[in-house]
């Protein structure tokens, strides 16, 4: 009965920095570096557990090994991915397919994403949706090369919350650095890349036009949320989404200058990102430290818990998709 604390996988990105390595503290490869996929039991790209009796086993194997502790979910497979992503660059302009599409052509599953943002450079902005009314004005846009027309660009800074369903149009530009909640998918279609060549190939990546306009959604409208605030002892909690908005998972941002004293509740399992300052964990008698970049999952055995310091926590738990 203890929490599962995890060590990131990390991926090297033509568009990452070395943020991952002077905000976190983490042992990243050298290069450009812009993803830190800190609780994915994705494939082959899934996190380590970090410490106690499961150590070194990646959480997919955990997941699979002992469904008791995730309440033995019907999902055959770890639903969520959580990530930094230190965009030094601009990301290609990207849009990602719903279930129904991924498993049809892909044999995966769909994504539908979101990103709280940790920092954003002074005038920094997203791609988030287009203007095209109808699907032949996307596509003629696209193969027009109409990019300025057809992007919308939305002004960002710390703080801010964008949900992202499948469907979207989108992309994080250079100075920003977000944690990303997701299905846990790694199906993306590239849609623009700046005519930007991969020095280790010579060539421009490639691109997915089709496939993007088979799966964007048209018109783009941006997602009503419901964003709710609420105390409970010494913790801010903000409601970031929640289904039936989000079907795939809930998400938490959580100011902490003190104690938590609290539980699962109605959620089987939780995951758990210290985004800033530093505390404890405290379960079952025994005491955890948490800093910056501390990655976990609180397991269905573990009904209540605190949480003591000061810090900022983002928490998400899945869905209630059956």
């Amino acid at each position: 009965m203890e929490p599962i604390f995890l060590t990131p996988y990390f991926r090297p990105k033509i568009w990452g920095g070395r943020k991952l390595n002077t905000i976190f503290h983490y042992n990243i490869p050298q290069g450009k570096v812009g993803e830190a996929w800190i609780i994915s039991g994705y494939k082959d790209d899934a996190s380590t557990v970090s410490a106690g009796p499961l150590k070194g086993k990646t959480l997919r194997a955990v997941y699979h090994e002992h469904p008791e502790m995730f309440g033995n979910p019907k999902e055959k497979e770890f639903p969520l991915l959580v990530k930094f992503l230190d965009a030094n660059d601009n990301l290609s302009v990207q849009v990602h397919p719903d279930d129904a599409y991924a498993r049809k052509v892909e044999h995966d599953s769909g994504k539908t994403e979101s990103w709280y943002v940790m920092q954003a450079d002074p005038g920094s902005y997203l791609i988030y949706g287009h203007t095209a009314k109808t699907r032949k004005e996307l596509a003629d846009m696209i193969h027009k090369g109409e990019w300025d027309k057809l992007l919308r660009k939305v002004p960002v800074k710390a703080g801010d919350f964008f949900y992202v369903p499948a469907g979207t149009i989108h992309a994080l530009t250079k100075g920003i650095l977000v944690i990303e909640t997701q299905q846990s998918s790694d199906v993306t279609y590239r849609l623009y890349d700046y005519d930007r060549v991969d020095k280790k190939t010579g060539k421009k990546r490639e691109l997915h036009t089709q496939k993007s306009i088979d799966v964007t959604t048209v018109p783009h409208v941006d997602p009503k949320l419901n964003i709710k605030n609420n105390t409970d002892q010494d913790a801010k909690i903000k409601t970031l989404v929640e289904p039936p908005i989000s079907p795939h998972f809930y998400l938490w941002q959580i100011d902490l200058d003190g104690t938590w004293k609290t539980g699962l509740k109605k959620h089987p399992y939780l995951l758990v990102s210290v985004i800033s300052g530093s505390g404890k964990f405290e379960a079952d008698g025994q005491d955890y430290e948490l800093k910056i970049g501390s990655n976990f999952i609180i397991p269905n055995e573990l009904k209540d818990f605190t949480f003591t310091g000061k810090m900022k926590i983002v928490m998400s738990a899945p869905g209630d998709k059956d």
